[in-house]
């Protein structure tokens, strides 16, 4: 590791010089709607300034003007989202017919059926990609792409095709996302930089709460959840007074799905809400150790021998989890807000007594509130292009558009006079859009298409400007998360992925992991819980823990550095 770190960071000095330098001249910030000015002699890209365009399609490059406007012939790419749930078409609705309109680029989705890991690594394996790929920030096959040389570096493509590209891209954030050979592969949407934490940190909100269907809460006396007595004493009295929901039986508490890595809900959530340290002492902490975790996972595994778990929760998948939250059959969730913002709003509208309401979940012995994950550098996801795209220049150009302030406004507010107008001087949605958004978002999607309908490469620093306020029954989940947000920027990113010896350790503890959560909640007593915590330490130890442990401790002073920390 030590001998690779010089040319590293001298290759982020020359990005970083080579970005200032095409940043130059636009330093004012202001949108990309830039009138059209007439840019000649203004600054031009370094690497255009050196060298003949490559080809003819290169010889207009402005690092001053968006690229896609040079060319609008209609034009249809592949865009593959690593999500199964994604249950969109584009061109079904006006926002993505008019940005068809407006920059020739039609997109044909391809969306996994089942397994997501399944189909991108059978897509990795056939050497072929579709012309975009959109997945998590964390997920494995990145690497797997890079390193098998499947997709290309944004800043080359920028260089040759589209300078502007550098203009509407955060350097901080090509700067984090620049792999060892210098170059940078993917962008990443809802991310949020240090120096944007700054800005607009105070309005930053989190997508993780604890949530209790409110009409079942306040009728068991609106109990307090934070300690373990208190939790189990409530999901106890929830079964007993409301043993059936329309029917079906109740289930007292749900959980993000169990997959073959773990549970989210198990992992970082209820870390977060522990209010767990992610350092000690300069040394990056390995979280689940921790005695308050284990305490928690403890009280769930009393939960489940008191008959208060559901089966479901240890099978259910998130399209059987929502169909089961509009139905009101969860008590209490510690669930993603956002993930189940589509079914809240359907059933606010037929009861607001039966919505679902963030209160104050599992706490540590201090009852300290909880620190929750912010936005953060890493984003959500990343978007790459294929080696195999079939226009290298108009798909870098039709990025640089996604990433714009033009075209985070076109997908969030859609087409004018649609879905959004000036309203009392401000563009806003129209009453009726913003009306329907909140009873019925899949309906929405159809109508509208706009409000990141599309969201690959959304960025809500930008949007935020156009943002309504907040309705109930959203608001009251949202403001809960207020100030219990930190940004954990420099802890993102530091487990190993792909096929590299810590990579591959890393794969056999999550897959460890994943075995163990279950068993550790169904365990027969605490006695048996004992056993299998301590044969999963050991276990850890086995697979190669310390490696691991040295390798994040690595990657997250390298993070400091890239951060200026």
């Amino acid at each position: 590791m030590g001998m690779k770190r010089k040319p590293k960071a001298m290759v982020l000095l020359l990005l970083g010089l080579m970005l200032a330098f095409s940043a130059t001249g636009c330093s004012s910030g202001n949108n990309a709607g830039n009138n059209g000015k007439d840019n000649a002699g203004g600054a031009t890209n370094a690497a255009e300034a050196t060298k003949a365009p490559a080809d003819p399609a290169a010889s207009a490059v402005s690092a001053d003007e968006p690229g896609w406007k040079s060319d609008t012939s209609p034009i249809t790419f592949d865009w593959y989202l690593n999500f199964a749930w994604f249950p969109n078409k584009w061109g079904v609705d006006p926002t993505s017919q008019y940005v068809t309109k407006k920059t020739g680029v039609n997109i044909n989705f391809i969306v996994p059926a089942g397994n997501e890991n399944e189909k991108l690594n059978t897509l990795i394996a056939s050497g072929k990609l579709p012309d975009f790929i959109t997945l998590g920030f964390w997920e494995d096959a990145i690497k797997k792409m890079i390193e098998g040389e499947l997709v290309l570096p944004l800043n080359k493509l920028a260089e040759e095709y589209d300078p502007y590209f550098f203009k509407v891209s955060d350097a901080d954030k090509l700067g984090w996302y620049t792999q060892p050979d210098g170059n940078v592969y993917g962008y990443p949407n809802s991310s949020s930089s240090p120096a944007d934490y700054k800005k607009y940190g105070d309005n930053y909100v989190s997508n993780q709460t604890f949530v209790v269907r409110k009409d079942i809460y306040e009728a068991i006396g609106s109990p307090d959840m934070r300690t373990p007595e208190g939790f189990l004493n409530a999901l106890k009295m929830a079964k007993e007074k409301y043993p059936e929901i329309n029917g079906q039986p109740i289930i007292p508490l749900g959980l993000h799905e169990f997959t073959e890595n773990g549970n989210d809900s198990l992992e970082g959530y209820i870390q977060n809400f522990l209010n767990i340290p992610w350092e000690k002492d300069g040394k990056v902490y390995d979280r689940e150790t921790d005695p308050e975790y284990v305490r928690w996972m403890k009280t769930l595994r009393q939960a489940n021998q008191d008959g208060l778990l559901a089966k479901d929760i240890f099978i259910d998948k998130r399209a059987q989890m929502e169909e089961k939250i509009a139905q009101g059959r969860y008590f209490a969730m510690l669930y993603q807000r956002t993930d189940f913002a589509s079914q809240l709003g359907t059933i606010f509208q037929k009861n607001p007594e039966q919505t679902y309401i963030a209160i104050d979940g599992p706490a540590n012995t201090k009852l300290d509130p909880p620190a929750l994950n912010g936005p953060s550098i890493a984003g959500w996801t990343v978007t790459l292009i294929s080696k195999d795209v079939k226009d290298k220049a108009r798909a870098i150009k039709f990025l640089s558009y996604l990433n714009s302030e033009e075209g985070n406004k076109d997908l969030y507010l859609g087409e004018k006079g649609v879905s959004y107008d000036t309203i009392d001087g401000k563009d806003q949605f129209l009453p009726e859009a913003f009306d329907l958004m909140n009873k019925d978002r899949s309906a929405f999607d159809k109508k509208y298409g706009s409000s990141f309908t599309f969201w690959m490469l959304q960025n809500t620093n930008i949007t935020d400007q156009w943002a309504p306020k907040s309705v109930e029954p959203f608001k009251q989940l949202e403001d809960w998360t207020r100030g219990k947000t930190k940004n954990t920027s420099e802890f993102q990113q530091i487990d190993p992925t792909g096929n590299s010896p810590e990579g591959i350790i890393a794969t056999k503890l999550k897959n460890l992991r994943g075995k163990t959560l279950p068993k550790l909640l169904m365990a027969s007593s605490d006695a048996e819980f004992d056993k299998l915590w301590s044969d999963y330490l050991a276990k850890k130890e086995k697979e190669g823990q310390a490696t691991f442990d040295a390798y994040r401790q690595t990657k997250y002073e390298e993070n400091k550095k890239k951060l200026g920390m």
